[in-house]
């Protein structure tokens, strides 16, 4: 009976030492990260791209000079055409 009860003793400290040792194990382990890269995080913390918003009236101007401009640019390549044309 001695011996039984030292043998059941043995086994309680062994499953001691096997639990502290899983407990060790996992806190050894690498574990996944979470949450977002550093990259994502710095990108996070910009603020948010604001938008040029025009006005009708603002886009009407600037479409017409780009038109003038356009315009000019048409008559000076025809001079020039017409001119090597010609000679």
């Amino acid at each position: 009976m001695n011996l039984q009860k030292l043998l059941a003793a043995i086994d309680a400290e062994i499953a001691k030492f096997e639990q502290a040792k899983a407990l060790l194990l996992d806190e050894a382990a690498p574990k996944a990260k979470r949450g977002p890269k550093p990259k994502a995080l710095k990108a996070a913390a910009k603020p948010a791209k604001r938008t040029h918003n025009l006005s009708p009236e603002a886009r009407k101007k600037i479409a017409d000079a780009q038109k003038k401009r356009w315009a000019a640019a048409g008559k000076k390549k025809s001079s020039d055409g017409n001119q090597a044309g010609s000679q």
